[in-house]
């Protein structure tokens, strides 16, 4: 009897695993990092967040370098002038999700499909394009997810480097965590209204220039369409 407890314990934390750690891809596929030598990609999710979305733009702006945003549907829908105004900076805008709940992930594949969708159409609203690029709240994958993924024809986006801005309060300690293992072909994870990430932004850029890399968006980085 213990094997098989033993074998449902094993079989068990490989399908949490699977499901919490999106690169591992075992549900879906997801392009998270590139084989690119000299080149990283900036994506903040969760946006827009007024206040905070457009002191982010302002600081990319200044350093002339283009990020990608996996805005939240009801977001963009409250606030498509800032949405527009993303797009016009040259950013990428991709699919985060209507809602972005805990309980995301475990609704059927029909009502995820229709989060994409209200989504899309909140964003082909503001700045007249349908994303291709969805990236999943909180990294979360399962089968439901991945078969609305499938059924959208959606391209999955991860991250190579997970900067924690949501929890980690003290700038040093972010910036450490997020450029000290920093190369070529990492795709970064940041959020729009992280205080810490508005705090560390400038330093973060001077320092990934400063070590030879250049920031390109991550459809370039990781050749992928941006929109349909």
């Amino acid at each position: 009897a213990w094997i098989y407890v033993a074998v449902a314990a094993v079989y068990i934390i490989i399908q949490a695993y699977g499901s919490a750690v999106l690169s591992a891809q075992f549900f879906m596929p997801v392009k998270y990092k590139a084989d690119h030598p000299d080149s990283i990609a900036l994506t903040f999710d969760d946006g827009p967040v007024p206040g905070k979305t457009e002191a982010i733009l302002k600081i990319l702006a200044s350093h002339n370098v283009p990020a990608a945003f996996f805005c939240i549907g009801n977001r963009v829908a409250n606030n498509p002038a800032l949405t527009r105004r993303i797009h016009e900076a040259g950013h990428l805008i991709g699919n985060h999700s209507y809602w972005h709940r805990a309980t995301f992930d475990l609704q059927t594949a029909d009502k995820i499909g229709k989060e994409l969708r209200d989504t899309d159409e909140s964003i082909q609203q503001a700045i007249g394009k349908k994303p291709n690029l969805f990236r999943p709240p909180y990294g979360v994958s399962n089968p439901m997810l991945a078969s609305a993924v499938k059924k959208g024809g959606y391209t999955t986006i991860g991250w190579s480097v997970r900067s924690f801005d949501t929890v980690i309060k003290d700038g040093t300690v972010l910036k450490n965590r997020i450029t000290r293992s920093l190369k070529g072909g990492d795709v970064i994870l940041l959020h729009d209204y992280s205080n810490t990430t508005l705090e560390i932004l400038p330093d973060l850029l001077d320092h990934i220039s400063s070590v030879g890399l250049k920031i390109v968006r991550v459809d370039e980085l990781l050749n992928q369409k941006a929109y349909v």
